[in-house]
């Protein structure tokens, strides 16, 4: 069986977030982290479930303390420290489009619970930042000729939806929001990313600071495409929410192919046509 490629360099990965902490501004640069939080604070209202076992696998456990109570925080590495069906609530927070092995992620956090347990995941998707992702990509290459690894790949919703199911939970979900953020320049958003914990720690990325022209470059390719009406750069979160539970005989079951007993026409109350012969 192969491994997954590494994907991240997690040394840099907790350097990264360790020198964010130090950074001014740091607070106020974890919004998403906050927009994150009250939202699946929301949604375990709505669950209407006591859960007396829950772990939080983060890598920043000060902003998601206390989002349960009694809550296990869990540090996101590879391997995770979760005890198998130890804990009737997971939830995975803002670090899973950090893995190398977003499935073995998912697969860990399936085995920490119990039978009907409840798994809840936020994390970057695949449109988050894609208009830095553009920009750098096109003034590398008017600058230098070349293209390296600057902005980390993110899965999209449809991808990660199918990850839940190879993962074993039973019902799952993915649902997202985006949250659209505007910057008066280029080094405001580096600083924010900065501050988020969010910079280049890919491990194929280049190990030599980015060359002042092609920064340049870069906010002049961003400015000229992705700015807004009153002329400050746009950015784009895609906040990518998944949704699970363990497997328990308990749980409602899909019906079964052809079981219904009424035309969907019927149940709307309008005719029914039939398919054109091309489909």
């Amino acid at each position: 069986m192969t491994s997954p490629p590494t994907l991240t360099d997690r040394p840099a990965l907790t350097w990264h977030r360790t020198r964010a902490l130090r950074l001014p501004g740091h607070d106020d640069a974890l919004f998403l982290h906050r927009l994150a939080r009250s939202d699946i604070q929301e949604r375990l209202l709505e669950v209407n479930r006591t859960f007396t076992t829950p772990a939080v696998v983060t890598g920043f456990p000060a902003i998601w303390d206390g989002i349960v109570g009694g809550a296990t925080s869990v540090e996101d590495t590879d391997a995770l420290t979760l005890v198998p069906g130890a804990h009737d609530l997971v939830i995975h927070a803002m670090g899973l489009h950090w893995a190398s092995d977003p499935l073995g992620q998912l697969v860990q956090c399936r085995r920490a619970l119990r039978p009907d347990g409840l798994f809840v995941a936020v994390l970057a998707g695949g449109r988050s930042l894609h208009e830095l992702r553009s920009a750098l990509a096109e003034a590398e290459s008017l600058v230098t000729g070349g293209l390296s690894p600057r902005v980390l790949p993110m899965g999209e919703i449809r991808d990660l939806g199918a990850l839940m199911q190879r993962a074993g939970f039973a019902l799952p979900v993915a649902d997202s929001f985006t949250q659209t953020v505007h910057y008066p320049d280029f080094a405001g958003l580096c600083a924010d990313l900065r501050a988020m914990g969010e910079t280049n720690a890919l491990s194929a990325r280049l190990r030599r600071f980015t060359r002042r022209d092609v920064l340049a470059m870069a906010e002049a390719v961003y400015r000229a495409n992705f700015s807004s009406t009153e002329g400050k750069l746009v950015a784009t979160f895609d906040l990518v929410f998944l949704t699970g539970w363990a497997p328990h005989e308990s749980q409602q079951l899909p019906l079964r192919p052809g079981s219904a007993r009424q035309r969907l026409a019927e149940a709307l109350g309008v005719p029914e046509e039939p398919l054109p012969k091309d489909g």
